[in-house]
C-alpha cells in the first residue's frame, strides 16, 4: 500500500520494510468524535519512529468514506515493542476510537516495501496517492515482479521524476484478491487526467510492439484489480507527510 509513507528509503537493512493497514469506517452519525479521537491517540501513541502514522481518506470505490490507518515502515521484530496495554494505548483505543466505528470496520494487512523496484527520485510531501491493487495469479508472483523490473526501468530512464512504490501483500487472500500495489504520489488531481505516453516510452525502449506485449503478458498472469485515491489527513495522523529519501546504495 499500500499502502502507504515511506521514511529513509535506504538499502542496508538487514531485514526488509513492512507496512501495517488497517480499514477504519467511522459510525456516519459519530465522524466529529471518531476524528478527534484518531488524532489525539495517533498524536499521543504514534508520533515517531517504526510506530509513526499517517492517516489517509479513500474519495472512490465501495470503501468511500472510510480512513486508513498506516503504520510504518518497521521491520517485523519491531512489533514486539509496540506500544500496548501497559503504557494506556488499547484502552485509549477503545474508548476513544473504536467506540465510534461500524463494527465491520478495522480490517488489516501488512504490506512489504520493494525498494529496488519502486522510484523515489527525491524527498517529497505526500498530499495524495493513487492505490492500483492487483491480483496475481497463483504461482505467478515472480513472473509478475519479472514485468515490473521492465517497466521500473523504463520509468528510470524515460520518466525519471515519477514517484511511486510497489508492495506485496505479506498475508495474501485469494478471495481478497489483493496481492500487489502500486502506489502513485501526486499533488494536483489533474495529474489523474495526464497522459504518461508510457506506451511509447516502453516501445521506445524495448523495441516497437513491446507495450502490446507487455499487457498481454500482464493479463495473463493477474485475474483484474482495482484502484483508490486516497487523500492524506495530516491533522489526523501522528507524523507529517514529509519522506526523505535516503541515497540508495
Amino acid at each position: 500500500m499500500l499502502l502507504a509513507p515511506l521514511l529513509m528509503l535506504s538499502q542496508d537493512n538487514a531485514e526488509y520494510m513492512v507496512f501495517e493497514n488497517a480499514l477504519l469506517t467511522p459510525n456516519p452519525t459519530q465522524i466529529a468524535q471518531f476524528e478527534k479521537g484518531i488524532a489525539a491517540h495517533n498524536k499521543k501513541y504514534h508520533s515517531e519512529g517504526p510506530y509513526g502514522v499517517r492517516m489517509y481518506w479513500i474519495s472512490n470505490g465501495p470503501n468511500t468514506g472510510s480512513y486508513v490507518w498506516t503504520m510504518g515502515p518497521f521491520p517485523w521484530s519491531s512489533l514486539d515493542n509496540r506500544p500496548a496495554q501497559a503504557a494506556g494505548h488499547d484502552t485509549d483505543w477503545n474508548l476513544n476510537v473504536a467506540a465510534y466505528m461500524t463494527p465491520e470496520s478495522g480490517k488489516q494487512s501488512y504490506w512489504r516495501f520493494h525498494n529496488e523496484l519502486s522510484r523515489f527520485p527525491k524527498d517529497f510531501t505526500i498530499k495524495n496517492m493513487l492505490v492500483d491493487y492487483y491480483d496475481i495469479k497463483r504461482g505467478k508472483a515472480k513472473d509478475a515482479m519479472k514485468l515490473i523490473e521492465k517497466i521500473n526501468k523504463a520509468y528510470a530512464e524515460k520518466s525519471p521524476n515519477e514517484t511511486y512504490g510497489i508492495y506485496t501483500n505479506e498475508f495474501g487472500s485469494s478471495k481478497e484478491g489483493r496481492d500487489l500495489a502500486v502506489i502513485s504520489f501526486f499533488d494536483k488531481s489533474a495529474w489523474l487526467g495526464e497522459d504518461n505516453s508510457i506506451s511509447k516510452k516502453y516501445d521506445d525502449m524495448y523495441g516497437a510492439g513491446s507495450w502490446d506485449q507487455f499487457l498481454k503478458d500482464w493479463y495473463d498472469l493477474t485475474d483484474g484489480g482495482e484502484s483508490e485515491v486516497w487523500i492524506f489527513h495530516p491533522e489526523l495522523s501522528g507524523i507529517s507527510g514529509n519522506v526523505k529519501v535516503a541515497e540508495r546504495q
